[in-house]
């Protein structure tokens, strides 16, 4: 996952695991969520890949006026497509279609024990989804992670991408070039040890400025529920593949080769690089400033259009929704093709 130190930050923010933990009771769960229950009905695309079975979770909501469109949401690394409820709801009552998929290894879909993780392969996974469906074009969204992988299957599929939005996607600066490198192995183990009281702590100090409030609950419960869940090791061990796969695959010499029009929303606060804890005090204070990165990726993409939200961190659509979601709408009505 992308936390750092966590257990660090619990004294820096001076919050005891258990004050914590005591805060918000999160239930345990199991690797494919079969408990949980998401804002839409889930479907599943089943598909072999690496020489074996797996099933891509989604959520397929239609418009409640005619249709627009079909955007399509790619989530970020700690969450799943259930994260983007009110999006969707916002999106729909304008009139789009909107899919969002789990990725192979997050949400309900497959966590494959022997599986190599890739941009390109998820991509791939995800233009599948779109052909089952008949979508031959959409407009592309991705938070976090879910940034990178929305910028790979624009640079993949340029025809199928009618505009692009990147909302405080990770990527936008080589942290291989500059941050220690982790095996595996150490990733996996620093990840067993995570328990709801770190994640909690993370998520506080690093989406939100040490200011937990009751409506960001929902983002503890799948990453909580997991450290404490049945299938802890299995789930760890995804977390440090895909960790490995987000550290070593940068998009960030490719924003140039965008042709799809696009929007950066960024919140400027935002302060996420993966790695820092393992680089050089003076390489830590150096990366992850999105005040400087936003405006950097939007001279590389050719037309790109940069809304910048003053203030606010790595999570617009929780915390500042209203600014986040009319700089959405607002550019995908425009010259929008039915």
């Amino acid at each position: 996952m992308l936390r750092v130190a966590a257990s660090l930050l619990l004294m820096a923010i001076g919050t005891s695991l258990s004050a914590v933990a005591e805060e918000y009771r999160v239930q345990p769960r199991d690797a494919l969520l079969s408990d949980y229950n998401y804002p839409y009905p889930v479907r599943f695309h089943k598909f072999n890949a690496q020489q074996q079975p797996l099933r891509m979770a989604y959520m397929d909501i239609a418009p409640q006026l005619p249709a627009k469109g079909t955007v399509v949401l790619l989530h970020g690394k700690n969450f799943s497509g259930a994260y983007w409820q009110r999006t969707i709801e916002a999106l729909t009552t304008e009139g789009y279609r909107v899919i969002a998929p789990d990725q192979i290894g997050f949400g309900k879909s497959s966590k494959p024990a022997h599986y190599q993780f890739s941009f390109q392969s998820l991509a791939e996974h995800t233009r599948s989804l779109l052909d089952t469906l008949g979508i031959d074009n959409a407009y592309v969204a991705g938070h976090s992670m879910g940034g990178m992988l929305a910028t790979r299957f624009a640079l993949m599929y340029p025809n199928r991408v009618a505009k692009l939005v990147l909302v405080n996607p990770i990527g936008l600066e080589d942290w291989k070039r500059v941050v220690p490198y982790q095996t595996i192995d150490d990733a996996i183990a620093q990840e067993m040890q995570q328990t709801p009281a770190i994640v909690k702590t993370y998520m506080t100090k690093a989406y939100f400025d040490g200011q937990w409030k009751p409506e960001y609950n929902p983002l503890l419960d799948i990453q909580g529920g997991w450290s404490t869940g049945p299938d802890a090791e299995k789930i760890a061990v995804i977390d440090a593949l895909t960790s490995d796969m987000v550290f070593t695959q940068p998009v960030f010499y490719e924003f140039s080769e965008l042709r799809a029009p696009t929007l950066l929303i960024i919140g400027t606060r935002d302060r996420t690089a993966i790695g820092r804890n393992r680089a050089t005090p003076e390489i830590q204070r150096q990366l992850g400033n999105y005040e400087q990165l936003g405006k950097q990726t939007a001279d590389k993409i050719p037309g790109a259009r940069l809304v910048e939200l003053e203030g606010i961190g790595h999570v617009p659509q929780f915390e500042a929704f209203d600014s986040y979601i009319d700089a959405f709408t607002d550019f995908l009505a425009e010259n929008t093709q039915s």
